[in-house]
């Protein structure tokens, strides 16, 4: 089987770093991407709106609204990009924090090109149907349809970022499955992921609130020590 191509993806770099966002937009149409770039936030959101980018390169410091905001702004459109922050802070806090406002990977600068490149693949890859047709996936009044990638539990619609939809895929495919912190680390991350080691943490809670909030009952079931499970509560 031939690796997917992802020549019409549309990529958009926000920075306000003329140097970094010329040599990012050098690189990746070269590589055959669709870019568009933005130095401000503001510019960011609205490119966002007329033109749908599958992936942004973020970067937190920009000269209006911050990154983290933007990162928000984009997780209430119908169709939420994968977003790579990229910015010079590296301490577990920062990294922490854009995780928990939907960054789905995070690269500190100064950084290696093909490292970003290789991310950047990653992030489309991952974007991609899991099926033509797609399947509807279930458990308890949970639902996931994976070729829309909307989920919905009962009567209410949840949108999720690319990293919860995987994550929730994952779940749903091995209901009552104690999976393992390793085994989803490495199915979601992979095994050479060198992010904040709490991710999967921070991530498991941004599926609980959505699953749960109206106070839904709980069905991501921690296993302490060991990992998670998609379960009814005992």
């Amino acid at each position: 089987m031939q690796p997917p191509t992802f020549t019409n993806a549309h990529i958009l770099i926000v920075d306000d770093e003329t140097r970094v966002t010329s040599a990012l937009r050098r690189s990746l149409a070269y590589e055959g991407y669709q870019v568009s770039s933005a130095s401000n936030g503001e510019t960011a959101l609205e490119l966002a709106r007329t033109r749908r980018p599958d992936v942004v390169i973020l970067d937190i410091m920009l000269p209006d609204i911050n990154g983290l905001e933007v990162c928000r702004c984009l997780h209430q459109t119908q169709a939420t990009p994968a977003i790579l922050m990229l910015t010079a802070r590296d301490t577990v806090a920062d990294r922490v924090r854009g995780l928990e406002m939907g960054a789905d990977d995070y690269l500190v600068k100064p950084f290696a090109l093909e490292e970003l490149l290789a991310r950047v693949k990653a992030l489309l890859r991952r974007k991609q149907p899991t099926k033509v047709h797609g399947e509807l996936l279930c458990f308890a009044d949970l639902e996931l349809d994976t070729a829309t990638r909307q989920a919905r539990r009962g009567q209410r619609m949840i949108d999720l970022s690319t990293t919860e939809y995987e994550l929730l895929t994952l779940f749903l495919r091995n209901p009552r499955v104690v999976l393992t912190r390793g085994l989803l680390m490495e199915r979601i991350w992979g095994n050479d992921f060198e992010g904040s080691p709490n991710v999967l943490e921070v991530y498991i809670g941004h599926l609980r609130n959505k699953l749960e909030r109206e106070g839904e009952q709980r069905l991501l079931q921690t296993i302490r020590g060991t990992g998670y499970v998609l379960r009814l509560p005992d």
